[in-house]
């Protein structure tokens, strides 16, 4: 069973901790990780955008001059696409960029993200935060002293107001519950930094 060293607030040591088969020695697919990150980067994007066809911009009605006679090309409407301000062929219309995957798929990639962590010696697991008060301060402090730097995701067990607001202004620090994990964020972590309550949620909702 995988283990790893378990931190306090301090950046001391104070045992090891076993950490679940299912989650942290899972086996790494590269193309699924691939699939899951496209659909989930796709699932980000809104799809709001419009363009007006020649039947919605304004204008129109009548010819602009008469069909014969004029020696230019026939003409039926100041709408069409040739024309300047008016319709658009074949432009971007609203519309869901979602890509659905199989719930397994999802649950696979997951698992190899969170073992890859592992494997690269990027996960942390403290046993508490302990934040008496909203202070960026000391949460900065505690990231320091188990030694994550650069883009850190902490992964809490539960909604924590005192955790939320005290890293909302670290730029490089993101917070997320147990159970709303994914793997964009823990691909683009450094450093994983688990709070020990949360392995158990872990388990509960992805093991």
């Amino acid at each position: 069973m995988p283990q790893t060293i378990l931190y306090d607030r301090t950046g001391a040591e104070i045992g090891n901790v076993e950490l679940s088969e299912s989650l942290f020695g899972a086996p790494i697919n590269a193309a699924v990780l691939h699939q899951v990150v496209l659909a989930q980067l796709a699932g980000r994007h809104l799809g709001t955008h419009d363009t007006k066809t020649r039947g919605e911009v304004r204008g129109g009605g009548r010819k602009p001059y008469r069909q014969k006679g004029t020696g230019r090309a026939r003409q039926g409407h100041r709408t069409a696409p040739h024309f300047r301000g008016g319709g658009v062929v074949f432009g971007p219309h609203p519309r869901s960029y979602v890509q659905r995957l199989p719930r397994k798929m999802k649950q696979l990639a997951l698992r190899g993200a969170l073992t890859s962590k592992l494997g690269d010696a990027a996960l942390r697991v403290i046993d508490a935060f302990g934040l008496e008060a909203i202070k960026t301060k000391d949460f900065a402090g505690i990231l320091t002293a188990v030694g994550a730097a650069g883009r850190v995701l902490v992964v809490a067990p539960g909604s924590d107001e005192r955790l939320h607001l005290s890293s909302r202004n670290l730029p490089t620090v993101t917070v997320i519950r147990a159970d709303s994990l994914n793997v964009v964020d823990l691909l683009n972590a450094d450093v994983v930094v688990i709070e020990q309550p949360a392995l158990a949620r872990m388990q509960e909702v992805y093991g």
